[in-house]
């Protein structure tokens, strides 16, 4: 993400906290054609990187005790892309997430803590059909063009990282680092 972008965001963020009060877990739906997967490893001296699509979200937000919030993402791993085409045929081959057995990849929070415009999310991640710990750093921010206080319309950045080999992703580990680096952007709308 580019700093001014971020930079941004970061003042958008300052006033979440001042926002109305929320009655409980305020449910949202994923902007699916907005928002983005994106994950990088070493290769080398070098960095791939890629996107993976949203398949489904299930998220809900409560300001007032974000310990009630909750999320849970699966990704189409089938449409995984990467940096260059050996990359994402490798990505996709049965060395990596093997898609045709594990067409997907599912994160279910367990623990939500800290603020609701700053929020350590811990959860379940399923990749390869094994399922391990995962923990993202998420921020939260109003959308441009929106008033203060105004919670309809939000971007949420969770980062992180997982080691491919704890789920048997394994191949290539001669040349491609073991550190997967996630970053998830997604924009979100209160649900009707």
């Amino acid at each position: 993400m580019h700093r001014r972008s971020l930079l941004a965001l970061l003042v958008t963020a300052a006033t979440l906290p001042a926002a109305a009060a929320q009655a409980g877990a305020v449910r949202y739906a994923l902007d699916a054609a907005r928002s983005t997967v994106a994950f990088e490893a070493d290769f080398g001296p070098d960095k791939i990187s890629g996107t993976m699509p949203v398949a489904r979200a299930d998220l809900a937000i409560d300001f007032d005790r974000v310990a009630n919030s909750h999320v849970s993402v699966t990704l189409d791993a089938t449409r995984a892309e990467a940096s260059f085409p050996f990359a994402a045929q490798a990505l996709r081959g049965p060395k990596v997430l093997d898609v045709f057995s594990f067409p997907s990849i599912a994160f279910q929070s367990t623990s939500v803590r800290g603020k609701a415009a700053d929020a350590l999310i811990e959860g379940a991640l399923t990749i390869r059909g094994v399922t391990r710990p995962a923990t993202f750093l998420a921020t939260i921010f109003r959308q441009r063009g929106t008033e203060p206080g105004d919670l309809s319309r939000l971007t949420i950045r969770l980062v992180g990282s997982v080691q491919r080999s704890a789920f048997g992703a394994t191949g290539w580990a001669d040349m491609v680092g073991d550190e997967v680096r996630i970053e998830i952007l997604a924009r979100i709308d209160r649900a009707a």
